[in-house]
């Protein structure tokens, strides 16, 4: 463009090597207030001061591409000392002839630009043809990954969601990248953490920069939780067409992905459904729709572990899973849950790879009955993890600490709330309880209940026939007294109550 102009290089660097993003024109004693940086400035000098330096000075500041002055407006040519301090600050400096009008570089340069963003886009285009034909390849994102190195001229790198390299190009520093994740997810370093599956968060993307090295991480995989990551590094900056490059193969392997997950979700279901199946009592087809899946069963006797449905990804890389809910179930309401079907001795080790509440059902076959009932038991064992701080609980364990053990607490305080109604609304009689509990702890004795109580046995005979009363029960009938002795220790284990329970 300079010789077609007519220009001609006074000051400056031998090679004209500076990018021009625009063309300005201004007469100006300091137009760096109107301008951006990268432009080529126009001027004839109009208003040019004596002291020439503290102009050039300040458009280099700017970061002003270029300066042509216009000769034979008001200068027949560029002031001497104007090409003095432009070869010193190193600003390039052309001498613009009368003939050429400033309009006319500014349209020279408008298709120069236009043609430079019109080459980008058609490169970007070719650059998405190949990463997608990459795509397609059996290797699939692990061929995307290796395309998308050659086109930025760096390296590149596929992690899983918890930071794990799966594929990298030859000499990728991913080292770099897992412990950047790591400390946005965490704030911890990487040798002390463990990284999150739920409530970690991390950025849409995230660039790194460093001597000779710039790196851009994106997620993959839509919602709050990504599914993975992929990273890409050169030792350039990134170009307008590179970003658009990194993007396309962003949208690549985040459709891979979430492919793969509309398959997982497919697999989940027919789990689920082998489940039913074994519930009810089809063996030989469940194992008929599992072994086309190279799934399999584990070999009885097992263990059912039920745990939150969250945990679902962690389990299901251990046993054999499912999706538990309502309509295939023990009988009982209780939302999804996730479930494994174990080998006996794995139990332990698979419930330990579980971050949160898991229950554990005693032994079981694969008949319905039993397996229904392992199913219940490992999710009235769950209930109790969910409330205690240790991580697993066995229904055994639940065995030792009585029948109210294995009641639900909510229906087992409701319970206990409408049957003994009518006393604790008896007036201020709350002796009337705490009677009734002392006779049935003493098995209807009436000599040790009244010492108990402090009372005589004639007052507590009263009391005993006022029970009776108000609930309408005979106290004789081991039936009415086993519901008011369950009625009791539910009211003394209730959340808030201050009386001592062995349940």
């Amino acid at each position: 463009m300079v010789r077609r102009m007519g220009l001609r290089l006074l000051a400056g660097p031998t090679s004209l090597t500076a990018v021009v993003r625009w063309v300005a024109v201004s007469e100006l004693a300091d137009p760096t207030p109107y301008l951006e940086g990268d432009e080529l400035l126009l001027t004839t000098g109009m208003r040019l001061e004596a002291d020439v330096s503290g102009y050039v000075a300040r458009l280099v500041a700017r970061g002003v591409a270029g300066l042509g002055f216009g000769v034979g407006v008001s200068h027949e040519e560029v002031p001497p000392a104007l090409v003095e301090a432009a070869d010193q600050a190193g600003l390039p400096l052309l001498e613009v002839p009368r003939e050429t009008p400033f309009i006319a570089i500014g349209k020279a340069v408008s298709e120069l630009l236009a043609a430079e963003q019109y080459e980008e886009i058609t490169r970007a285009f070719a650059a998405q043809g190949r990463l997608t034909r990459a795509a397609l390849r059996p290797e699939g994102m692990h061929a995307v990954i290796d395309r998308l190195a050659k086109e930025v001229g760096g390296w590149a790198a596929l992690l899983d969601e918890t930071g794990e390299v799966r594929h990298a190009t030859r000499g990728a520093p991913t080292h770099a990248v897992t412990a950047e994740l790591t400390r946005l997810r965490t704030g911890r370093p990487p040798a002390e953490v463990r990284w999150p599956t739920g409530e970690g968060r991390v950025p849409a993307s995230l660039a790194l920069s460093g001597p000779g090295e710039h790196i851009v991480v994106q997620p993959l995989g839509g919602g709050v939780r990504p599914r993975g990551f992929f990273a890409v590094g050169a030792e350039q900056p990134f170009s307008p067409v590179t970003h658009t490059v990194i993007n396309a193969a962003g949208s690549l392997l985040t459709l891979a992905v979430e492919q793969g997950r509309t398959h997982l979700a497919a697999e989940r279901r027919t789990r689920s459904a082998v489940l039913a199946l074994l519930l009810a009592g089809a063996a030989d087809q469940a194992h008929a729709v599992l072994t086309p899946l190279g799934g399999r069963l584990p070999e009885a006797p097992l263990l059912v572990l039920a745990t939150d449905a969250g945990a679902l990804d962690t389990l299901e890389t251990h046993a054999f899973t499912a999706i538990l809910d309502d309509a295939v179930g023990a009988g009982v309401a209780t939302g999804p849950m996730a479930v494994a079907l174990v080998p006996e001795a794995a139990a332990d080790l698979v419930a330990l790879e579980v971050d949160g509440p898991v229950g554990i059902s005693l032994r079981s076959g694969y008949d319905p009955a039993s397996l229904r009932g392992a199913l219940d038991q490992a999710r009235r064992a769950l209930d109790a993890a969910r409330s205690r701080p240790a991580t697993a609980v066995r229904f055994g364990e639940l065995a030792g600490q009585g029948l109210l053990g294995l009641l639900d607490p909510s229906a087992a305080q409701a319970f206990s709330a409408a049957l003994l109604a009518p006393l604790t609304e008896y007036g201020s009689r709350a002796d009337l309880v705490e009677s009734l509990r002392a006779y049935l702890d003493c098995n209807g004795h009436w000599d040790a209940a009244a010492q108990r109580l402090g009372v005589h046995r004639h007052t507590l005979r009263y009391r005993m026939k006022r029970v009776a009363e108000l609930l309408g029960r005979d106290l004789d009938d081991p039936g009415v007294r086993a519901e008011l002795w369950l009625a009791l220790q539910a009211t003394a284990s209730a959340p808030g109550s201050s009386r001592w329970s062995p349940w």
